[in-house]
């Protein structure tokens, strides 16, 4: 006679291991952050899967533009302002629920290009393009899984700044000024890394304007890209 084990699960777990959306239909949202008291902006941007685009192209504080078909996927979006410092996170939520059907999940956001910004992206899977050479950029940190980051940071930054890139699988292209000063490192299982109009010594890398100029964009590229191409032009 065989004996039979019957194992009870919670109820939580299987309502979670049963959950699974269907995508919709396509839904459009945007939010405006008028200007305020801030002197100075750090934008958080995470999201699990999907395309983010960042660019420079409003007279407001910030204005960003979501197009998504999973309902549960509608962006969280929170906005303070703290003695002149405006803090802005925009965030998918979390959640690990199952979908049927192609999904659809984009932002794009645009910041004011006057306002002294921070930029932290950190994005699991899918498209990054950031175009932010014409913002007044602070910092720039960028954690990447598995996709594609086109960064560029093209224009004529006024002081002086730093980029931490830190990958996981995928390629990512930096396009950068030819006449601001361009120091980069880059190493640590990154695969193919190309270049043009930069010399390099060891792990790192320079542009012809880095010996004569007074403002110099500082790269850390560290670990994992797939492969990654330096652009100074």
């Amino acid at each position: 006679m065989q004996s039979r084990i019957l194992i009870l699960l919670p109820p939580a777990l299987l309502l979670s291991a049963c959950a699974i959306e269907t995508a919709g239909p396509t839904q459009h949202d945007y939010r405006n952050l008028e200007m305020d008291s801030s002197e100075s902006l750090r934008v958080s941007l995470k999201m699990g899967a999907g395309q983010v685009r960042v660019s420079s192209g409003t007279q407001k504080l910030a204005r960003v533009d979501f197009t998504y078909n999973i309902a549960s996927w509608k962006p969280y979006v929170h906005y303070s302002s703290v003695a002149g410092h405006g803090d802005l996170t925009i965030e998918q939520p979390g959640g690990t629920h199952s979908h049927i059907g192609a999904n659809r999940y984009e932002w794009d956001l645009r910041l004011n290009r006057d306002i002294p910004t921070d930029l932290r992206v950190n994005f699991g899977a899918g498209e990054a393009d950031l175009d932010v050479g014409g913002l007044s950029l602070r910092s720039v940190d960028i954690d990447m899984g598995v996709g594609h980051l086109n960064l560029n940071l093209r224009g004529t930054p006024k002081h002086s700044y730093d980029v931490r890139i830190r990958g996981g699988v995928g390629e990512a292209t930096v396009r950068l000024p030819g006449d601001v000063g361009i120091s980069a490192q880059a190493e640590g299982g990154i695969g193919e890394i190309s270049t043009t109009g930069l010399r390099h010594e060891g792990h790192h890398y320079f542009n012809d304007a880095y010996d004569r100029s007074k403002v110099t964009i500082h790269l850390d590229i560290h670990g994992g890209v797939g492969a990654i191409r330096l652009i100074s032009e």
